[in-house]
């Protein structure tokens, strides 16, 4: 049976004194066996809290709502969402799922060695590896374990928490910004690693806004815009040239293609316009687009048709 995590109408809310925060509306996607989906877009837009909600890993005032459906191998399906803390904790964090969270040194305790957590998180999920076979595993000298946070340079750091990801030998690797504060040389030996656990059977959900290391890994875009995911295509279609005018924007920002900034900013989430989010920094909007387009691989009242990136 081919592996899969499956969202569909995922929405997260955070309940604040006087305002409520919409992070995440109706997001839908999946993922496979040999996959990587690459979930983009803006800060701020709700990516990382859909990572934190998958985990099961959001504050006391989030509200979730919506299905999270994890098929592995035989074991029965288990919806992310619904599942207890107990079941989370037990069979899913690091077992199922491993994460490689932002900023990798702010994440390792900076008074123990990366050997002794990397020990650890193989003690505590019943992994019988020693930390130099899985550091080599991650691209790492096991001579430089024996350093503290500290002493590891931002590539050094990247690979440890790679390896802690590891640890468990999840099916599906959920790797949230892995490249901020990366220079470009190791920002492509994360991506080609990244690459190589998804063609090696695992499935990968890379959440990042550099486009330029999506493409290299990705198999299917989405993108996310004010809470919503937007865009939802094939890679290569989606570099071609996206039909969403929120998506092409993205794209022609790049250096690469053009470096036209998008005109505007994004909405506060305690206050999403009715309709199209991106509707004010749109020159196809129309009275349309003051509701809400229909949910889909494309989100919008005015798709372009034959776009191509410059």
């Amino acid at each position: 049976m081919t592996s899969s995590l499956t969202v569909q109408n995922l929405s997260v809310r955070f309940r604040l004194p006087g305002a409520t925060v919409h992070a995440v509306s109706d997001a839908s996607f999946s993922v496979r066996q040999g996959e990587c989906l690459a979930l983009v877009g803006e800060s701020g837009c709700g990516k990382s809290v859909m990572a934190h909600a998958l985990m099961g890993l959001l504050p006391g005032n989030a509200t979730v709502a919506g299905s999270a459906w994890l098929r592995t191998g035989d074991a029965p399906p288990l919806d992310l969402i619904a599942a207890p803390e107990r079941v989370l904790a037990r069979t899913v964090r690091g077992r199922r799922i491993g994460l490689v969270p932002q900023s990798p040194a702010a994440h390792l305790t900076p008074v123990r060695t990366a050997r002794a957590q990397l020990a650890e998180a193989l003690r505590e999920l019943g992994n019988p590896a020693t930390a130099d076979e899985l550091a080599t595993r991650a691209g790492l000298d096991p001579a430089q374990l024996d350093r503290y946070p500290h002493q590891l340079s931002g590539g050094m750091a990247q690979r440890v928490v790679n390896a802690i990801a590891l640890a468990g030998d999840p099916w599906l690797i959920l790797a949230d910004e892995p490249t901020s504060g990366l220079d470009r040389p190791l920002v492509d030996a994360t991506m080609t690693e990244l690459r190589r656990l998804a063609d090696d059977g695992r499935a990968v959900l890379l959440i990042t806004h550099d486009l330029r290391a999506a493409e290299r890994v990705a198999d299917h875009v989405a993108v996310m815009y004010a809470s919503r995911v937007v865009s939802l295509a094939p890679a290569a279609e989606f570099f071609a040239g996206p039909r969403h005018p929120y998506a092409a924007g993205l794209l022609e920002a790049l250096p690469s293609r053009g470096f036209i900034p998008i005109p505007g900013r994004p909405p506060e989430l305690t206050d999403l316009p009715p309709g199209c989010a991106f509707r004010p920094r749109c020159d196809r909007a129309t009275a349309a687009c003051a509701h809400l387009p229909e949910a889909g691989p494309v989100a919008c009242h005015h798709p372009l048709e034959h776009h191509v990136a410059r």
